[in-house]
C-alpha cells in the first residue's frame, strides 16, 4: 500500500507550501517602494477544503491558501491536498487511455500534491505556476508536475534566469532531465486554438515512474526546491519598475490567455472538477481580472 511513501510525499508538499507562503508574505512586508507600498501587506487567507464523495465517506481534502490585493501579489494561491477514494467511469477511461495499468479492474486511488499560481500587481513581474504531485493506484504509482513562467512583458534575462535555475536543480538527476522536461513543458503549455505557448516555458513531467520510487521522489522534490530561487529574484527586481496603462492592459489580455488554457486544456483542472474536489480550490488558478480583445 506504500503508506510510508504516501506520508513522506504529502508531508513534503506541506513543507514546501509552508516555505513558499512564508517567503511570499516576507516579499509583501519588504515592498517599500512604488505606488502600492502604502497599502497593507498581503496575508494568506487559509481555509480547509474537502473532496465530495458520492457515498458520503471521508474522501480527503486539503488547505487552500489565497492572498488577494497585496502590494506585490494581486492574487496568489498555494494549495495542498490529499484525496482518495474510487475513480468514476470517466476518470477511469482517461487514466486507462494514458496507459495506467489495471485502473478499470481496481479503481481505488490516492493523490497528494501542491499547486501554486501567482498573478502579480506590477505587469513587469511575471505570473508563475508550479505544482508537484504523487498519484497512487493498487497497480501503479507516479509523480508529476513542474513550473513555468508566464510574463505579459517578456525580458530575455528573466527567462534565462528561470530556466538556468531549473536546469541546475535537475542536472544532478542526469544531464538528460532538463532537456526532457523542458520539451515536455513546451508541448504541454501550448494553446492550439491560439497557435502559441501560454508563456516562456519551464519544466514539466507526468506519469513519472522509473521503477525507483526514491529516485523519482528526489527528482520531484528538486523540482519544488527550484521554484523559489527561480522566481523570487525576478519579483525583487521587477516589483518597483514603473508601468503605465498600456502595460496593465497587456497584463489583462495575457491573463485572458492564461484563463483559456486552464479552463480548456489543463489536466489538473479537469481531474479536480471530475473527481469532486472543492471547485474554489481547483479554480484558484484563475486571475482576479482579465480581458479579451
Amino acid at each position: 500500500m506504500m503508506e510510508n511513501e504516501k506520508h513522506r510525499a504529502s508531508s513534503w508538499f506541506r513543507t514546501l507550501r509552508d516555505e513558499i507562503t512564508t517567503c511570499f508574505e516576507a516579499l509583501e512586508d519588504s515592498h517599500s517602494e512604488g505606488p502600492f507600498s502604502e497599502m497593507d501587506a498581503g496575508r494568506f487567507d487559509v481555509s480547509e477544503t474537502t473532496r465530495a464523495s458520492e457515498t458520503g465517506e471521508d474522501a480527503g481534502g486539503g488547505l487552500m491558501s489565497v492572498m488577494r490585493g497585496g502590494r506585490v501579489f494581486e492574487k496568489v494561491g498555494v494549495n495542498i491536498s490529499t484525496v482518495y477514494g474510487t475513480l468514476g467511469q470517466a476518470a477511469q477511461k482517461s487514466m486507462a487511455a494514458r496507459g495506467v495499468r489495471g485502473i478499470e479492474e481496481d479503481p481505488r486511488f490516492w493523490a497528494s500534491g501542491i499547486s501554486l499560481v501567482a498573478h502579480m500587481r506590477n505587469p513587469h513581474v511575471p505570473a508563475v505556476h508550479m505544482n508537484t504531485r504523487m498519484f497512487w493506484t493498487p497497480n501503479a504509482w507516479w509523480f508529476g508536475g513542474g513550473s513555468d513562467l508566464n510574463p505579459c512583458i517578456e525580458y530575455n534575462e528573466d527567462t534565462e534566469h528561470f530556466h538556468a535555475v531549473q536546469k541546475a536543480h535537475l542536472d544532478p538527476h542526469g544531464a538528460e532531465q532538463y532537456p526532457r522536461l523542458k520539451e515536455w513543458a513546451d508541448e504541454y503549455f501550448y494553446i492550439p486554438h491560439r497557435n502559441r505557448a501560454r508563456g516562456v516555458g519551464g519544466i514539466f513531467m507526468d506519469d513519472q515512474n522509473s521503477g525507483d520510487w526514491e529516485k523519482d521522489f528526489a527528482l520531484t522534490q528538486d523540482i519544488g526546491r527550484a521554484f523559489l530561487p527561480a522566481f523570487t529574484p525576478l519579483v525583487e527586481k521587477r516589483r518597483v519598475q514603473p508601468f503605465d496603462d498600456a502595460d496593465k492592459d497587456a497584463q489583462l489580455v495575457h491573463r485572458g490567455l492564461y484563463a483559456e488554457y486552464n479552463l480548456v486544456y489543463d489536466r489538473g483542472t479537469k481531474f479536480g472538477l471530475a473527481t469532486g474536489h472543492d471547485a474554489n480550490a481547483v479554480l484558484m488558478s484563475l486571475p482576479p481580472m482579465a480581458k479579451w480583445v
